[in-house]
């Protein structure tokens, strides 16, 4: 493949058949929008899309940058063929100095175009935002992520620490290859790492578009689920007894869904919660300085817990999302079953969780189980001052007056892999989303044309002075 050495060079190749759309932009947002089309463009569903195509995509424009085979690392199993990933790698100058790790996932969740107004695997520019699956989770980070790998090597920046970059496929779906859990597991030296960057944090912007917080996710919450089941002796359906698998189900699911788990707070979601009271105020930013300081304080715990996302940040949170039951319309059932699909509080273990499950049955008969994938639980990073100071800093140059908010995520990334197998991971700031989450995982998606770039110029700095830091700095 032939080799272009500078970032203008590129620049050219790649955004000569750009739409008039991207008139106007720098040389270098040009090539950028380049590349994010093609990420965005390349299906990578689970059902008929290839994680690999993307990878292998990937690889050829950092080749194009100036990186060696030696530098890129294209990974996959024979039994998921098109689920395959990449790691690449940009040495420092200190021998010793730990890597930053770029983790962002290729895979998309499932999209249908009968569905969609626009195609959801065409990149489509309209009215200040891009469209398209994947536009916002995690397209927009793989490209802000190999971009800036990019650039870096074109222009023969040195970094004091290596920069590695992993994207990998498995994320969005169930029984998909997880690249992310495999590296951790079975090639930790390719992607070990004082600290990685990775999805899970969201910034605020209110109905008008104002920016309202930047976020920066330090934690994330546990995805477990458990099977609670009942059995019975059954029979013939003509002569009813008063043990019932199916009514035994159901009181069950009933105490479960009335149990409320106790309120925990970590640093993060402390000083999230205390900084949210500030910018709040009223008697809801009371009442959530009165639960910080007495979590068992039920009047302010009601008042907070009135938003659904205050509540799910504040606790485990565990609800039933499936049942089975039954064998014949004229028989007794001799068994019933449920879901239970838990997110569990960073640090709570699954043995805990169970527990309070069984307690809150209250009924020996059922049973409580936790399967599929056994959920690693570490705690939450730190929000040390190399992490998360620098990046409030440089977030005061790309976002002056905009306060910066540590987050937990209530749902699950592949970071939680990372975490587990001691590599702390962070959801970068940056990102803005609308109150009505952007079409994310739904229809629609779209991403903010201004807040893309913006983003991407704010990562940009803000990685390399991560990778020029020394420890503590």
């Amino acid at each position: 493949m032939r080799l272009f050495s500078t970032t203008i060079a590129l620049a050219a190749a790649l955004s000569a058949s750009l739409p008039v759309s991207a008139a106007g932009l720098r040389p270098d947002q040009a090539a950028f929008r380049g590349l994010y089309k093609e990420l965005v463009e390349t299906n990578t569903s689970l059902s008929v899309g290839s994680c690999t195509l993307a990878a292998e995509r990937m690889a050829a424009r950092l080749k194009a940058a100036g990186y060696m085979d030696s530098d890129i690392r294209l990974f996959g199993v024979p039994d998921h063929p098109k689920e395959g990933g990449l790691v690449a790698v940009l040495p420092g100058t200190a021998p010793k100095a730990k890597a930053i790790l770029l983790l962002a996932h290729l895979d998309v969740v499932e999209a249908k175009r009968e569905d969609w107004t626009r195609d959801p695997f065409v990149l489509v520019e309209e009215n200040g935002y891009f469209y398209g699956r994947g536009a916002s989770d995690d397209k927009a980070h793989a490209a802000i992520f190999t971009d800036t790998m990019i650039r870096l090597k074109a222009a023969g920046t040195k970094l004091r620490r290596p920069l590695k970059l992993a994207l990998t496929c498995g994320e969005e779906s169930d029984g998909a290859f997880n690249g992310a859990h495999w590296l951790a597991s079975e090639h930790k030296d390719w992607i070990d790492a004082a600290f990685a960057l990775n999805e899970g944090s969201v910034g605020i912007r209110d109905a008008n578009g104002k920016q309202v917080s930047l976020g920066m996710q330090a934690g994330e919450k546990v995805y477990q689920d458990f099977r609670i089941e009942a059995t019975n002796p059954g029979g013939h359906s003509s002569k009813p007894r008063p043990d019932n698998a199916i009514y035994s189900l159901a009181a069950a699911l009933v105490r479960v869904g009335q149990y409320e788990f106790p309120v925990q707070f970590s640093d993060t979601t402390r000083a999230y919660f205390t900084e949210t009271a500030k910018l709040t105020g009223g008697n809801a930013g009371a009442a959530m300085l009165r639960l910080i300081a007495d979590p068992k304080d039920a009047a302010a715990n009601a008042i907070v817990s009135e938003d659904p996302t205050y509540h799910s940040m504040l606790r485990t949170t565990c609800v039933a999302t499936r049942l089975d039951g039954g064998h014949a319309n004229n028989a007794l059932a001799q068994r019933a079953g449920a879901n239970i699909n838990c997110r569990m509080f960073p640090g709570d273990s699954i043995e805990n969780v169970r527990r309070q499950i069984v307690a809150a049955i209250a009924d020996p008969s059922i049973s409580v189980t936790p399967t599929g994938e056994i959920s690693p639980t570490p705690p939450p990073p730190p929000l040390s001052q190399l992490v998360y100071g620098n990046a409030k800093t440089i977030a005061q140059k790309h976002f002056p007056g905009v306060p910066m908010l540590p987050a937990m995520t209530t749902g699950a990334t592949d970071g939680r892999y990372l975490n587990a197998a001691g590599i702390p991971t962070y959801g970068v700031p940056g990102r803005f989303s609308d109150p009505d989450g952007n079409g994310v995982h739904g229809l629609n998606e779209r991403k903010s044309v201004e807040g893309l770039y913006a983003e991407r110029d704010y990562l940009f700095d803000l990685i390399q002075v991560y990778a020029n830091a020394r420890d503590g700095q």
